[in-house]
């Protein structure tokens, strides 16, 4: 290895400095090693070069250059060999010799950084770490996942909801923290580089997430509108009123004042005495009839006007349309600043709805009724696991929650520091988030027990299932507090706060999209968050429509599951067998440190085998066991779910498109087979987002290489050496 030193020498051009990060190779040798047999590249014209990384050994002959990366390496990586008890640290010492030029690490760069593009970051790692719980924890946890475990046997859906997150949720989460964060670009462009093959994955996730935004935007809208209603003395869902109330309403408030006079019978909203109800016979009807709460009633008919089907679509609602005008501005008016003004928002959103959960959670366990609630969500139905919806609706639940596949977690980030520790913060975020979960079922599951017994219904018939359930069950536990309008405004600017989370980085995902395409638009971010905002609005007017509930059901079922599950089993397979898991490992190991073998061994094993077979099994039991999409009693005629599995199949219709484009353009003196190889390999614009030195060897040096750390002159240097 001295011999070879010996033979190092200076040469025209620029000798490359960057992150030392050992990467194996065919004879188990280090970086040093290789690096002092590869020769120097020729430059001409005095041109600077940073840090590169070649794909192969003909391009590193040719001298071909890219835009930044690391020091050479191979494409093929063998898998590691290493013993458990071996330090790799250690050896990589043994394998610098004094006459070797070590490289430093980012804060020690040797010659002139080169700062990449300006994309904007996180003031701090606390803002980044709070605005992916804000997205993560959102109107899913308190309204997605109760009315999901509600319609999926209680208990029965929890252990698949655990189950998945296992297998799915915190390992894809960490995929795509460390690939965005790694390549500092949104889902619209990392791809292109990664595996240009698939580009059309960013877009299509980039389509997830503006459809869902749609509808999510109307459910702020709703939550407004409650808010503003809320500003009043007393809630107009605590009684039965007439403009609204259906005959089977039912008021507790009026109820108990019937029920006070012994004899007295509370039946169709009207108090009977004791006489008209013998003569009657009204206290067995009453038994009998068919009740519910007023929120429910408030909700469909006073805030939806809720039509019969999607076949009545109806007009917009005004006060709804006025809401979600209200929400989509104070989107714009949190995002137009970018990444560092959001950031502050979100500790504000991501923080205040636990204090609130809290509250509720303590007032519903100590309702009647509410242990039977609990008992009936904790309670497994294990016949319900035989069903493909139950396994379905578990793994879309973790995608709406953890949103892998979406696009949000790979745009949140691209703008952290290179070496923020994003391992952690899956960690945190994923538990945190099934925590959450979990928790708001407890909250949710003792109101239907108290509503229950306060109906003296079946717990699984006290409200119908659906998207509105959140917006009829905690409504009514407010009433039953003091001062119930206060703590109806604490709810619902709770709520409002939990979906303002997701919907920043539902928006966020998009621009990035625009921008990262588009770069000369980044210093007009204010326009580009304008132009979102007015699509956004104008697409959402149809769910503010009487029949707009039907199309948010439509677009909930269809659009976060079938092409979800594609999009992110097809991730798992690039990283794990077309990338490589040994190689984004190491990759990953550049940004948080080294780790231990038991680290890479788990990960590589759920991204090249656990993860893609889960979706696969999923999305395959789930088509086999399809049934046309229902609400309640409605269900949906055939056009709708064709529109439906339009709307499903969007994001393989923009990876299929753009693939066989991809493949037009590629070299034509090429067979298509090889063009597949080649759209296949990473670009050579794919590397690490990190600060990249560049220093000019022309400089005459008397032979000294400096480096901060030491100086060191190479044995037997002659400038004037032909070989040289």
């Amino acid at each position: 290895m001295s011999d070879t030193k010996e033979k190092r020498s200076k040469s025209e051009g620029k000798i490359q400095a960057g992150s030392l990060s050992r990467f194996p190779n065919e004879n188990n040798r280090s970086i040093p090693d290789i690096a002092a047999n590869v020769p120097l590249m020729e430059s001409s014209n005095n041109e600077q070069r940073g840090t590169e990384k070649y794909h192969d050994e003909s391009e590193m002959a040719a001298g071909k250059k890219n835009k930044w990366g690391v020091a050479y390496y191979k494409q093929e990586y063998p898998e590691r060999d290493l013993e458990d008890d071996v330090n790799p640290n250690e050896q990589l010492v043994q394998d610098v010799s004094s006459t070797a030029v070590l490289t430093p690490l980012d804060d020690d760069l040797v010659g002139e950084v080169k700062e990449l593009e300006d994309r904007g970051n996180w003031s701090g790692r606390f803002d980044f770490l709070m605005s992916l719980l804000g997205y993560s924890v959102g109107l899913g946890n308190v309204w997605r996942f109760p009315y999901l475990a509600y319609s999926n046997g209680g208990g029965a859906f929890v252990f698949p909801f655990v189950l998945m997150l296992l297998l799915l949720g915190i390992p894809l989460m960490f995929l795509e923290l460390a690939l965005g964060q790694y390549a500092a670009l949104g889902p619209s462009v990392v791809f292109d580089r990664l595996c240009p093959l698939f580009h059309g994955i960013g877009y299509g996730m980039i389509s997830v997430s503006g459809i869902v935004s749609l509808y999510y935007t109307v459910i702020i809208g709703w939550c407004i509108l409650y808010l503003f209603t809320s500003f009043t003395s007393e809630l107009p869902w605590e009684k039965c009123h007439p403009e609204w109330a259906t005959e089977h309403c039912y008021s507790y408030k009026d109820a108990d004042s019937c029920h006070e006079v012994p004899g007295q019978v509370y039946y169709k909203q009207v108090c009977y005495n004791a006489t008209v109800a013998m003569e009657r016979n009204l206290s067995l009807l009453a038994s009998n009839v068919t009740k519910h709460a007023p929120a429910q009633d408030f909700f469909e008919r006073g805030v939806l006007s809720q039509s019969g089907g999607i076949e009545d679509i109806g007009v917009p609602q005004w006060k709804i349309t006025l809401c979600l005008l209200c929400a989509w501005l104070m989107t714009f008016g949190a995002l137009s600043k970018g990444v560092k003004s959001t950031g502050k928002v979100v500790y504000f959103t991501a923080l205040f709805p636990y204090v609130v959960l809290f509250i509720l959670f303590f007032r519903g366990v100590t309702l009647p009724g509410a242990a039977d609630g609990i008992v009936y969500y904790l309670t497994p139905r294990f016949d319900k696991l035989g069903e493909a919806k139950v396994w379905s609706d578990a793994a879309a639940q973790i995608f709406f929650a953890l949103s892998p596949a979406w696009g949000g977690l790979i745009t949140l980030s691209s703008y952290n520091q290179f070496h923020n520790n994003c391992f952690k913060d899956s960690l945190i975020v994923g538990i945190g988030n099934i925590c959450t979960s979990i928790f708001a079922g407890f909250v949710i599951f003792s109101i239907i027990g108290y509503l229950a017994h306060e109906l003296q219904m079946p717990i699984d018939k006290v409200v119908d299932q659906g998207a509105g359930l959140a917006f009829i069950v905690y409504p009514d536990v407010v009433t039953r507090l003091p001062i119930s309008p206060l703590w109806s405004i604490l709810f619902f600017i709770m709520m409002i706060t939990l979906g303002m989370g997701s919907e920043f980085a539902l928006l966020e995902t998009m621009m990035t999209a625009v921008q990262d395409t588009f770069p000369q638009l980044r210093a007009k971010k204010t326009y580009v968050v304008a132009v979102v905002c007015c699509i956004g609005f104008l697409g959402g007017l149809s769910v503010t429509c009487n029949g707009g509930m039907y199309i948010l059901q439509l677009m909930d079922n269809y659009v976060s599951s079938w092409s979800v599950f594609l999009m992110a089993a097809l991730e798992s397979i690039i990283i794990g067998w077309i990338y490589g898991g040994d190689r984004f490992i190491q990759d990953i190991e550049m940004m948080i440190g080294v780790r231990g073998p038991h680290f890479q061994r788990f990960f590589k094993l759920f991204w090249k085998f656990l993860s893609p077979m889960t979706l696969g099994f999923v999305f395959l039991f789930n088509l086999i066991q399809y049934k046309p999409l229902e609400f309640g009693d409605y269900i949906y005629p055939m056009w709708s779910n064709g529109i439906g599995w339009v709307l499903s199949l969007m994001p393989i219709i923009f990876i299929s498109t753009i693939a066989i484009s991809k493949i037009l353009k590629a070299p034509k003196d090429k067979s298509i087979l090889e063009r597949v190889r080649l759209l296949l390999k990473p670009t050579p614009a794919w590397g690490p987002a990190h600060k990249v030195p560049t220093f000019d060897i022309n400089e005459p040096d008397e032979g000294i290489i400096s480096n901060p750390n030491f100086n060191t002159v190479i044995p037997n240097y002659d400038p004037n050496d032909p070989k040289v």
